[in-house]
């Protein structure tokens, strides 16, 4: 079934064209990514197939009740909304349903009226399958870590903001979700689990994503956003990257085939034929046509390596280094207290490449800026080499004069810049490798938008030839090509790196080793690569879920094994101690009980070590298997006490 269908889409950005006259379509399940250059247009086609951007020319046609779920790459919101007010605004009858159940659930205690319109609610949610529907509900917010609902939008972090918006699009009751950089901000954890979702869902995905694996793990197709066109490549990111390959072998050898021919064509014209005949003329007007058609164009690659600063014999050494932060809100005492910090200790060497790992919230950013000193430590000391030069990404750079030139603001780190291998590079050329050129080097920096100020916020960082660079979250609003050129430079960097990013194909490439953050403040280490300690950690929680199981198994196997005891009798041998009648039919019933509990608990095990790809019904059935292993435990309990 056809969902969406867009035909002859037209739209000018700043200066020329964004794309001409593109047409294509989406059919149910399908899962497809737009990729390209930074301001070629992406985030401006989803605006457009969402409605809230209109295009030049064209149209956007869905089919009827599919519905369009939008997360859009910076989400719009009312700060005095709360989280849930947020989430529930959705136009879905499904979920206008469950909003007014749940308000009326709220006002049953305070107004006896609300009784009636309480039962035709759970009549309705009865009929039309919405228990489940709320359930599944429910775990897309508990995995999300949205459990304060009553929490403003406005005092939400960024992090945050984006998980709330994506459990938006998420709970939506529709057929086709647009997710505009849907990873930014999240945590590995959750992107892993949002890979998983989008995979699985029959819902259709179109998306626009940096995030290489995601991008692999998630998407049939590829649509290439390029000179104004959309290209389809069917296949994943890996498969697109082999099919661009060989078409760039055959564009290039055609392209020389054409030179060939032009070669002696040119010849031909330059003798000036004397026939001016038809022939003739046709031949002129092909040729002119040959001359005047449009060259392949190779996507231009840029490597470098800067000539880099000297690192000492000590580079950076932090000892003891703790920080705790006020539990909950600003207000709480000092009595309530999280450590995200707890007593770090480290010598970094040269040529170091870390990368930080951990959850949002357990102190990334924060171990970040207390080694540059943004903010102290609460015990601990931070010593640093005299030759060791810092340089700081930040997730948010603060721009201090706006009214600079792009040109202008990237010539104060410098005018000129030495490369590895003595040539040099001046400001302007270097701007152009990062796809700042022609007139937009002479825009002010106010005028550019939040991915661009970021991106020349890093050539500048770059340009001032730091020997101890540190990235929080570099990644964030790139586009795949601008990444490739950082990765490359990071690649051959020969100061110390600590980098701090979601995006598991880019710590793969740039790190060697990983500061684990625990949530009790703790830091560990790890040797090798981010998706190495992914499989690892995925393979320590499968030995911890066996184990437990194991242990439960023991458990109670020996209460069933246990030796009954015995009283006395009369003539001095032992007598068994009998159960009443209610005893007797307790034990009897919990027999049974217990046997249909271990039986359930056997179909429950096997459900979740099978093929089931729905992530919510899997989650359904560890929580009735964590209270089935609660109740049987008791059970056992009074079985053995009732057995004796």
């Amino acid at each position: 079934m056809n969902l969406l269908s867009i035909n002859g889409l037209s739209k000018t950005g700043r200066e020329e064209p964004l794309f001409t006259d593109i047409t294509f379509g989406l059919n149910e399940g399908d899962k497809a990514a737009v990729i390209g250059r930074n301001g070629t247009g992406k985030s401006t086609l989803l605006s457009i197939i969402a409605g809230t951007l209109e295009p030049d020319s064209g149209s956007v046609v869905t089919a009827k009740d599919a519905g369009i779920s939008y997360l859009p790459q910076n989400p719009v919101f009312n700060s005095g909304d709360t989280i849930r007010s947020h989430i529930f605004k959705s136009s879905s009858p499904k979920l206008e349903i469950i909003r007014e159940y749940e308000d009326t659930c709220l006002l049953l205690g305070q107004n006896k009226s609300a009784q009636k319109r309480y039962d035709e609610l759970n009549q309705l949610m009865e009929k039309q399958d919405l228990w489940n529907y709320e359930a599944q509900i429910r775990s897309i917010l508990s995995t999300l870590g949205i459990t304060d609902m009553t929490r403003k939008m406005g005092t939400l972090s960024g992090g945050m903001v984006k998980k709330v918006a994506l459990a938006q699009v998420l709970v939506e009751d529709t057929k086709l979700l647009l997710l505009d950089e849907p990873t930014n901000h999240l945590d590995i954890t959750t992107i892993n689990w949002l890979q998983e979702y989008l995979h699985d869902t029959k819902r259709s995905v179109l998306m626009v994503t940096h995030d290489r694996y995601f991008l692999d793990a998630v998407c049939g197709s590829i649509y290439e956003l390029a000179r104004h066109q959309l290209k389809l490549y069917l296949g994943n990111y890996t498969v697109y990257l082999e099919k661009k390959e060989t078409e760039s072998e055959i564009e290039q050898n055609t392209d020389r085939r054409l030179e060939a021919v032009l070669r002696v064509e040119r010849d031909w014209l330059m003798r000036g034929p004397c026939a001016r005949g038809t022939k003739a003329k046709a031949r002129i007007q092909r040729d002119e046509q040959l001359i005047n058609r449009e060259k392949f164009q190779a996507d231009r690659e840029f490597s470098f390596e800067v000539k880099g600063r000297r690192l000492g014999g000590k580079v950076l050494e932090l000892h003891n280094i703790t920080k705790q932060f006020p539990k909950g809100y600003a207000g709480a005492g000092m009595g309530n207290m999280t450590p995200v910090l707890r007593n770090f200790s480290y010598t970094f060497t040269a040529g170091q490449k870390i990368g930080v790992f951990g959850d949002n919230g357990t102190g990334k950013s924060t171990l970040l800026n207390i080694i540059t000193g943004a903010i102290p430590p609460d015990t601990g000391t931070i010593v640093a080499g005299v030759n060791t030069v810092f340089a700081y990404y930040q997730q948010n750079p603060v721009f201090t004069d706006t009214s600079l030139t792009v040109l202008e603001y990237i010539r104060e780190a410098a005018e000129m810049i030495t490369m590895n291998d003595g040539k040099t590079m001046s400001a302007a050329q270097f701007l152009e490798e990062f796809e700042f050129s022609g007139k937009i080097q002479y825009s002010q920096v106010s005028t550019l938008s939040g991915g661009e100020r970021k991106r020349l916020f890093l050539v500048r960082l770059l340009m001032s030839n730091p020997n101890f660079l540190i990235l929080d979250e570099p990644t964030n609003d790139f586009d795949i090509f601008t990444m490739n050129i950082l990765e490359q430079f990071l690649a051959g960097y020969k100061g110390c790196l600590l980098v701090v990013s979601h995006d598991r194909y880019f710590m793969d490439k740039v790190a060697d080793t990983l500061f684990i953050l625990e949530d009790d403040g703790s830091v560990s280490g790890f040797v090798g690569k981010c998706s190495e300690y992914v499989e690892y950690r995925k393979e320590k929680q499968r030995q911890t879920e066996e184990e437990r199981k194991a242990t439960e198994a023991k458990k109670a196997q020996a209460a069933v094994d246990k030796p009954q005891e015995t009283e006395p009798a009369a003539d001095g041998g032992e007598k068994q101690k009998k159960l009443s009648f209610r005893e007797q039919r307790e034990f009897e019933q919990l027999e049974k009980d217990i046997a249909a509990s271990e039986a359930r608990q056997k179909e429950l095990e096997k459900l979740m070590s099978g093929n089931e790809s729905d992530y919510t019904k899997i989650s359904g059935y560890n929580s009735e298997y964590q209270k089935l292993s609660c109740e049987l435990e008791e059970k056992y309990a009074r079985w053995e006490e009732l057995a004796q």
